[in-house]
């Protein structure tokens, strides 16, 4: 089982460090990381350079999520594991794609905050609790006008996943040390909440976009 493990958590990770910010720069000639509040997520992708690229970046960085975690569903299939094994191994390969795409090696281990990648990896885990999520989080975001509470309430649907359907105590462990790497991660922007300086979803919609 060491080498599920272990494969499980190289792979998801250099899934994960597979940046949209690094397509939106090609295209841009802008590298977000140096722009905005200098993190290579879809969200300083927006503030950066318009809701368009920062939809491109949040795309692309959803569909490695679910492409990583439906790509071991498949292989799991093949295999006669334990319920409570095979969700382990789903919920470390949803991990080591949120700490590759907020921890890649090619950027000094300083990327993203992993809310486009951890809608991804839910939406493969559960297609309609990571939907649901996926909802509220814009729900939120868009009552708040912050779109770090929706992604702080987001993380809620993840327990209710490593709850049910998934079994055994890891998947609730895991689903807690993701939320709380994502608070960590989003201490800043409450910060900035808090001082009144926090880029508004308002804002960022009503930024011109340049052509994608």
């Amino acid at each position: 089982m060491i080498l599920w493990f272990t494969c499980t958590l190289i792979i998801g990770y250099l899934i994960g460090s597979l940046h949209g910010s690094s397509i939106a720069q090609l295209i841009s000639g802008i590298n977000v990381k140096k722009e905005g509040v200098k993190n290579s997520g879809a969200s300083n992708a927006a503030i950066v350079l318009g809701w368009k690229f920062g939809a491109l970046v949040a795309l692309i960085d959803i569909s490695k999520g679910i492409a990583a975690v439906l790509g071991l569903k498949i292989l799991l299939n093949q295999f006669n594991l334990s319920g409570e094994l095979a969700w382990t191994l789903l919920f470390v390969m949803s991990a080591a794609v949120v700490i590759g795409h907020n921890f890649p090696f090619y950027m000094n281990f300083d990327g993203g905050k992993g809310t486009a990648s951890i809608i991804g990896v839910m939406l493969a885990l559960d297609w309609k609790l990571g939907l649901a999520g996926g909802l509220l989080l814009v729900a939120c975001a868009l009552a708040t006008d912050y779109l770090v509470v929706g992604v702080l309430v987001l993380y809620g649907m993840l327990f209710a996943i490593a709850y049910f359907p998934a079994d055994g105590i890891w998947p609730l462990l895991t689903a807690f040390g993701l939320f709380a790497m994502a608070f960590w991660k989003h201490i800043e922007n409450i910060k900035r909440i808090k001082n009144g300086t926090e880029s508004k979803v308002s804002s960022v919609f009503r930024k011109k976009a340049g052509p994608v």
